[in-house]
């Protein structure tokens, strides 16, 4: 089926002839990230963590956002998820190549992404993340590829396979909690330190994923003779509605745990977020365009009559993308280093060389989408007729 990637319109080699464009400016300014070493990013002693693990915490919860479909189609039967299944799982798949890139370019130099492998700590939770990340990764591809190649043939899916389902599905929530842990896990980081933390990385990821699923799969009927099922697409942005309201209140649980009780250690960085910490205010415009975002978002979605409607519903996705890659893809990150364990106040912001980089990955997950795509959406075509 490979073959299917290499033939299409003119559109899909304009896109290709694109990404391939960004990843190559992406390697480019890798390569001097390469040769000069971290120090041309903006991370420094106090903020270790920058734009790049920022991304690769909101990438995996993409990933795992791929379970909203999975479950309710191959457990419960829900039908009308029958077209879109595919394409979540391998939304899947180039989201953990992304996040996985992510945590080798962070690594400074490649080859350091030998020691996961060569010498495994157990006791790092970093390494179980890379472990999971990998796994999920191997089973959403094994999963989506051969169901896509029983539909090409009309045949059912091979009985191996359904093993493989049901472990991607615990596999899928495993993947998420892992990466909570690397935060959760970190006594000195007090706006990180919360036993709900898991559950708000994958509240969140059940609304972000969904949410990029939706546009991909209106995308898909414009652009394309495949119609992914307005059925599906109301699911969807049912499961992306419930998650995003309880997103946002655990949310608020955060502020009531930080300003009720009285612990600085926890309320300044939400202070920095939102109103500027003794004046250092990088992030206040970001965290309140978060704020418009979402209520933007759940004043479009929990009105029936504009999220029945597709151009309303795009702009209600578009919303609830872009809030939650900036509270969990960039807010969450920087603010938990601020203040520092000391006291003190040390700020982030991204350099070009980082913004390129990430860009360049970015470009290399949707590199990889696009040829999935193409390849799922001609049998799908095929097998329609």
């Amino acid at each position: 089926m490979l073959e299917r990637a290499l033939s299409g319109s003119s559109r899909y080699y304009k896109l290709l002839g694109v990404l391939l464009t960004l990843m190559a400016v992406g390697l480019a300014a890798y390569l001097i990230q390469n040769e000069r070493g971290l120090t041309v990013t903006g991370m420094s002693r106090d903020v270790s963590w920058g734009i790049y693990i920022a991304q690769f915490t909101f990438l995996v919860g993409v990933a795992a956002s791929a379970v909203v479909v999975v479950l309710p189609f191959y457990v419960h039967d829900v039908a009308a998820f029958g077209r879109i299944t595919i394409l979540a799982e391998f939304l899947a798949v180039s989201a953990v190549a992304m996040s996985l890139l992510f945590v080798m370019v962070d690594l400074g130099k490649p080859s350091r992404i030998l020691n996961i492998i060569f010498y495994p700590s157990p006791g790092s939770i970093l390494f179980w993340d890379v472990v999971a990340l990998s796994g999920y990764m191997l089973l959403n591809l094994f999963i989506g590829w051969n169901a896509l190649e029983a539909e090409r043939k009309g045949t059912c899916l091979p009985r191996w396979v359904k093993p493989l389902i049901y472990v991607s599905i615990p596999w899928a929530i495993s993947i998420h909690t892992v990466t909570a842990f690397i935060y959760a896990g970190l006594p000195a980081r007090q706006y990180w330190l919360s036993s709900i933390m898991a559950v708000r990385f994958l509240a969140s990821a059940f609304c972000s994923g969904p949410a990029l699923l939706i546009a991909l799969c209106c995308l898909i009927r414009k652009y394309s003779r495949f119609d992914p099922g307005k059925d599906a697409i109301g699911k969807l942005a049912t499961i992306m509605t419930y998650a995003m309201l309880f997103n946002l209140f655990l949310l608020g649980l955060e502020f009531f745990t930080a300003f009720y009780s009285g612990v600085p250690s926890h309320s300044e960085s939400l202070k920095y977020l939102f109103i500027g910490l003794n004046g250092h205010q990088n992030l206040v415009r970001v965290s309140w365009l978060f704020v418009v975002l979402a209520a933007a978002a759940v004043v479009l979605l929990l009105n029936p009559g504009t999220r029945q409607s597709e151009k309303m519903l795009l702009g209600a996705a578009g919303c609830v993308f872009a809030s939650t890659w900036i509270e969990k893809g960039l807010s969450l990150v920087v603010a938990g280093f601020i203040p520092n364990p000391l006291g003190q106040i040390y700020e982030y912001s991204p350099t070009l060389p980082e913004l390129i980089i990430a860009m360049g990955v970015w470009a290399v997950g949707f590199f990889i989408l696009a040829i999935f795509y193409k390849i799922t959406i001609s049998v799908k075509s095929e097998a329609a007729r």
